[in-house]
């Protein structure tokens, strides 16, 4: 035990305590408080004016009159620095509390409470040092959300905004503030196809008509709980750029590729024209009418190669006309496997018959190819407001951000001979419509492909 302990303190004064005690008790009992009240009672003046002792009684009563005053201030002394301490001490969780790490103790102490204010001096500045850090983060990561062109906002359970970013701002409120509005009110205001996105919950691609142009953006929804309440992070990237340059190396890949199979076809024919001549120029007859066959053969595999990629090009207009929902439907059933969602509608849609059955087509395919189950494949036909929405979808993988971005360029295709005209025809012809497609993610899993054709000709 360290002598300059707060024990060895409070040993010393209780020892203290205990000796006065037994100096006075023993000073009232022994010496010198009975002799010299012998001595006075043998004066005959003052002996007959002196009262009794009360003896041990007596003695023990005024030991305690004496030792209450030192009881008290050894207590105080005790007591004193740990007071101070307590006090110094609600101060510091006050100033914590307020958020100010910069309140430190001062006090130069070799005992038990000194090393208790060493350790939170020790602990207020590791509190500064991290308190420092995180603000400067806070400014990093406020500094990039701010200034980044993908428009963030974030909305309470109530649809209140607890933050939006510049490009938010500029994109949904002329550059104001959005904190603390109904983000549900705003989207009264942007474009029926941003508004339609954001209320399906669900992440999309879609395109929005914006100073004269269309713009493409790529929406993204997270569900997330801050500070223990449920919040909604909307993002909304600009992909119209992106989708050029993507669309330029489309086009460049699709050259390459056509170049490729006119030199597989074009080199084969040109050395059978010549290995033709020759064997007419020696009269072997006999062997022409095989050189011509593959020469045919050729001409026609690069024939069908060529006239699938000219069908995308010269695609006719669309001749809308009324069109019977359930006669549509079992004319479709012929060339496809689905399962019907739904109710059939009773009044009737409007759009070319041939062009929207190719599509439907090739829509349900992909999600047969897709891998999910084959009873998975649903289509669904609703009305809504002016439009006719179309909707296939499947139970498949999805599809990943990327693949979202690029699915609609033309002659974009995620299958190995990668050929095909994804999902660009579907676009054609639904824009040809005056329609829009949109792609989105399910949550339970699969591809939703979503068709908007007017419901009569506009």
């Amino acid at each position: 035990m360290q002598l300059r302990s707060l024990q060895a303190r409070l040993t010393g004064l209780l020892m203290l305590a205990s000796l006065s005690g037994a100096l006075v008790y023993a000073g009232l009992t022994q010496w010198p408080l009975p002799q010299v009240l012998a001595w006075l009672r043998h004066d005959p003046r003052l002996g007959v004016h002196l009262p009794t002792w009360p003896g041990i009684s007596g003695s023990l009563l005024a030991t305690m009159v004496v030792l209450l005053p030192l009881a008290f201030w050894l207590g105080g002394q005790v007591m004193s620095p740990i007071r101070r301490l307590l006090r110094a001490l609600e101060g510091a969780v006050a100033s914590y509390r307020d958020g100010d790490f910069s309140f430190s103790i001062s006090a130069d102490r070799r005992d038990e409470l000194g090393a208790l204010i060493r350790m939170h001096n020790t602990l207020g500045q590791t509190l500064r040092e991290q308190r420092q850090h995180l603000v400067q983060r806070e400014l990093l990561l406020d500094t990039v959300v701010q200034h980044t062109p993908v428009s963030l906002v974030l909305a309470n359970a109530q649809g209140r905004i607890a933050y939006a970013n510049i490009a938010a701002r500029h994109l949904f409120n002329e550059g104001r503030s959005l904190n603390g509005l109904d983000f549900g009110e705003l989207l009264l205001n942007v474009p029926e196809a941003l508004r339609r996105a954001v209320e399906s919950g669900e992440d999309a691609l879609l395109s929005v008509p914006m100073d004269g142009t269309d713009e493409t953006f790529h929406l993204s929804q997270r569900l997330f709980r801050l500070q223990g309440r449920p919040h909604k992070l909307y993002s909304l990237r600009r992909m119209t750029r992106e989708l050029s340059r993507q669309e330029v190396a489309t086009w460049k890949r699709v050259i390459r590729v056509i170049s490729h199979e006119l030199n597989n076809s074009l080199a084969p024919i040109s050395s059978l024209a010549h290995s033709g001549a020759e064997l007419a120029r020696r009269g072997d007859l006999a062997r022409l009418p095989g050189v011509f066959a593959t020469i045919g053969e050729r001409a026609r595999h690069l024939h069908g190669f060529i006239a699938g990629y000219a069908s995308f090009a010269k695609l006719p207009a669309p001749q809308p006309q009324a069109i019977d929902w359930q006669a549509f439907l079992d004319s479709l059933a012929l060339h496809c496997r689905f399962r019907l969602a739904g109710p059939v509608p009773a009044e009737p849609g409007w759009f070319d018959k041939a062009q929207v059955e190719q599509v439907l087509i090739n829509l349900i395919k992909n999600a047969h190819e897709a891998g999910g189950p084959d009873d998975g494949v649903t289509l669904g036909l609703a009305q809504v407001g002016h439009d006719w929405r179309i909707e296939v979808a499947d139970r498949g993988p999805g599809m990943s951000e990327t693949v979202l971005a690029q699915a609609l360029l033309p002659f974009y295709s995620t299958k190995r001979a990668g050929t095909g005209l994804g999902l660009a025809l579907a676009r054609e012809i639904t824009e040809a419509h005056g329609g829009r497609i949109t792609l989105a993610n399910r949550e339970d899993g699969g591809l939703r492909v979503s068709l908007l054709l007017p419901a009569r000709n506009q």
